[in-house]
């Protein structure tokens, strides 16, 4: 976005609204300077203070949303990741204080400042005493407000990311952050990526993700569907055609390589690319200065390879190539389903509905019924099989309310929302390896005696159900 452009309001349901603020036009001030100095989070039921203290605030540079209640705070935090957060003391149903203690619950270094009137300061004071950064007395002095907000800036543990990275990744699970994290280490690489998990995780959000935070976010980030073309045609995609010949081209195609110079090449279900193809994708990685007979310069791309499959079983089969398979697999991520992070259900479905109403304006939720139906229920679609409920739930009610009938019936009407004895048995399974490993800092032979099981067996365990030491050891290799 330019800061020569006007301002942006976008709803996000649950009362939020977040303004992107254009800086002040000074032809003095530098490009460092016309950058955001911060993001803040206004929490407060009165619309007209949250806009003066936007306007305020936006005026300063500083990147500024709102909420009005203490939940839709939360998603914001988890969807923002804001330096700061701004509260009105007095709320409903939860109050500042409240918001205060699970805030600093779920991200301790966040700076937070309350918002009193005079006759709550005592009130204040008890907050700043449960780790509040300081409070502000209604109404708020410009000078003040501005002070203490670089202040509480300065003293916050969530720095600024540049680029925003991972704002289109909607999570406040340990799990997902645990793996973002992951995340940014490998971006700061030029390695490949190998990035495993079911189908509709969110896998290629991680990799755009990965792109945005490393070196070459600038350049170009290109897709390749490896499953979805035939392979003469999927040939062409990567490698290029010169003569465009049974494409029906007029022009040229260059491939997706070549378009990806400088930048990072995404392969989707690198496990269903035909075997001819990974021989020539295998030269081409093997081989730098030449992807094809027309094109010798020299390549400069990123390789990021996703699979819903077990690639190491493949290879066993003989269906993918083993010297493949370890050129892709140099830093791997498992990106979670959604059955092991059910905690993000309510801030996705939110977030959803924000997608599938903006359009039409009007606003809908779910009930509290339809809300813990919908974090009870078997996803074996994950996030994209949430998404598309949501939106089959908006289209079909009548009512702005969404009841558990409705979520029920879109579920397939018999659905009990009780997962399988096998699914629950595996989820049990994969949490307590990941517990165990968590206490013994990813130490096998510790982990493995406390399970009271050999090494061996601890091992199979461990790749049964994709739980891998090295994430739970104090200091991962990237």
């Amino acid at each position: 976005m330019s800061y020569d452009s006007p301002p942006v309001t976008t709803s996000l349901g649950h009362g939020m609204k977040v303004r992107t603020s254009r800086a002040r036009k000074n032809t003095h001030m530098s490009p460092a300077a016309l950058r955001h100095a911060g993001r803040i989070l206004i929490v407060d039921n009165d619309p007209a203070l949250r806009r003066a203290l936007s306007l305020r605030l936006g005026a300063a540079n500083y990147e500024v949303a709102t909420a009005d209640n203490a939940q839709a705070a939360l998603n914001e935090c988890a969807r923002m990741r804001p330096n700061l957060v701004i509260s009105d003391l007095r709320m409903e149903p939860m109050d500042g204080l409240g918001l205060l203690k699970e805030l600093k619950s779920r991200w301790p270094g966040l700076s937070v400042v309350i918002l009193t009137a005079h006759g709550t300061i005592p009130e204040a004071v008890e907050a700043t005493q449960c780790g509040a950064f300081g409070f502000l007395v209604k109404p708020v002095e410009k000078l003040e407000l501005l002070g203490q907000v670089q202040r509480a800036i300065a003293a916050t543990a969530f720095t600024c990311v540049k680029g925003d990275w991972r704002t289109d990744i909607v999570s406040r699970s340990q799990l997902m952050d645990d793996r973002l994290k992951q995340a940014n280490r490998a971006a700061r690489t030029d390695s490949p990526i190998l990035l495993v998990g079911e189908s509709g995780t969110g896998k290629e959000l991680f990799a755009r993700a990965i792109h945005a935070a490393s070196s070459r976010r600038e350049k170009p980030f290109v897709v390749v569907a490896c499953q979805t073309s035939a392979a003469r045609a999927l040939e062409a995609e990567l490698f290029g055609d010169e003569s465009g010949a049974g494409l029906g081209e007029t022009a040229p195609n260059v491939g997706a390589f070549r378009s990806a110079q400088g930048g990072t090449l995404l392969l989707h279900e690198i496990g269903r690319l035909p075997m001819e193809l990974q021989v020539r994708l295998m030269d081409a990685l093997r081989d730098k200065h030449g992807i094809t007979p027309h094109y010798r310069a020299r390549t400069d791309v990123r390789l990021v390879c996703t699979t819903s499959s077990d690639l190491r079983e493949l290879t066993n089969k003989g269906e993918f190539r083993e010297d493949l398979y370890y050129r892709i697999n140099v830093l791997s991520i498992e990106v979670p389903p959604l059955g092991r992070r059910r905690e993000d259900i309510p801030l996705l479905v939110s977030h959803f509905l924000a997608q599938a109403t903006e359009e039409s304006g009007f606003g809908k939720i779910h009930s509290p019924k339809a809300v813990e139906l919908l974090m009870t229920a078997d996803w074996p679609g994950n996030v994209r099989q949430l998404f598309d409920l949501v939106k089959q739930n908006v289209a079909l009610s009548p009512d702005k309310v969404m009841s558990d009938v409705l979520v029920q019936q879109s579920l397939g009407g018999g659905s009990s929302g009780v997962r399988s004895y096998d699914d629950a048995r595996d989820e049990f399974s994969r949490e307590y390896l990941a517990k165990n490993l968590r206490s013994t800092a990813g130490n096998i032979s510790k982990s493995a005696r406390l399970a009271k099981r050999n090494r061996t067996d601890f091992y199979k365990l461990l790749s049964r159900y994709r739980v891998r030491a090295r994430d739970f050891k104090k200091n991962p290799p990237i």
